[in-house]
């Protein structure tokens, strides 16, 4: 009676000891999961995805979770920041670089000149360097530099915003009769140039006139009312959000 009393006991032992093994595997995979998740930056939808499945089909982290959900999630999205941002930067970095080097090649740092704002990278267009005065029609000499450096533009798929400027001097003219149709004008002569003539796609391109209202200097002198006079180009970061610009720029 004590043997058989015995076998039953270790029957019932042997029965239940499978659950040890199963725990085994169900840690071992939470473990390879996490190892995976740890050399690489994944979805934060995906990695919520697998959470789940260990907590309804496995049967594991119902009571409570042995992994900080949200913790790993808010890591990833901060890593997959970091990164969009750190290709971001060399992205600006090239453009910057080779935009540098094709006005220092062609002399026209009186004319043209680049700078960095909080929005993105900065192209302006110094007074007369595409228009005449008064005028909105890109000057046919002044072509070739705007086929150029759309050229430069268009080897990636960052958004561009061509922004007219004028002095306050009042305009006297049938065509353009204020600051605000020869500023917008203007604005839109070159996007409509950078889509026919150079080949970027519309939908990367806006326009906006500023007149007289967004100088980068006051309208006293002849001198500062010239540096007044531009359009500016700028290449925006994939996270700016359209709207006044800022003339804080840092020129590099």
């Amino acid at each position: 009676m004590r043997a058989r009393r015995n076998r039953r006991e270790n029957g019932t032992s042997d029965t239940n000891s499978w659950m040890t093994t199963y725990s085994d595997l169900v840690t071992l995979l939470l473990c390879f999961f996490v190892l995976l998740f740890s050399f690489s930056v994944i979805d934060a939808k995906k990695f919520e995805a697998i959470i789940r499945s260990f907590q309804g089909s496995l049967g594991v982290l119902d009571a409570g979770k042995t992994i900080d959900e949200d913790q790993y999630i808010s890591q990833a999205l901060q890593s997959d920041r970091l990164l969009q941002e750190q290709l971001e930067a060399e992205s600006m970095e090239w453009l910057y670089r080779q935009l540098d080097e094709y006005i220092k090649e062609n002399d026209l740092e009186a004319t043209v000149v680049l700078g960095v704002e909080e929005r993105g990278l900065l192209i302006r267009f110094k007074d007369q360097a595409l228009f005449d005065s008064g005028k909105a029609l890109i000057r046919k000499d002044a072509e070739t530099i705007v086929i150029s450096i759309g050229e430069i533009l268009k080897q990636n798929e960052r958004s561009i915003r061509v922004e007219g400027h004028t002095d306050n001097v009042p305009m006297r003219s049938l065509l353009y009769p204020s600051n605000w149709e020869l500023s917008t004008a203007r604005a839109v002569n070159v996007v409509k140039f950078l889509i026919e003539d150079v080949g970027i796609t519309p939908v990367r391109l806006s326009a906006a006139g500023y007149g007289e209202y967004h100088p980068i200097a006051d309208n006293n002198t002849a001198e500062n009312r010239q540096k007044n006079r531009r359009v500016d180009v700028v290449i925006l970061k994939n996270t700016f959000e359209l709207n006044e610009p800022n003339s804080n720029e840092v020129t590099l």
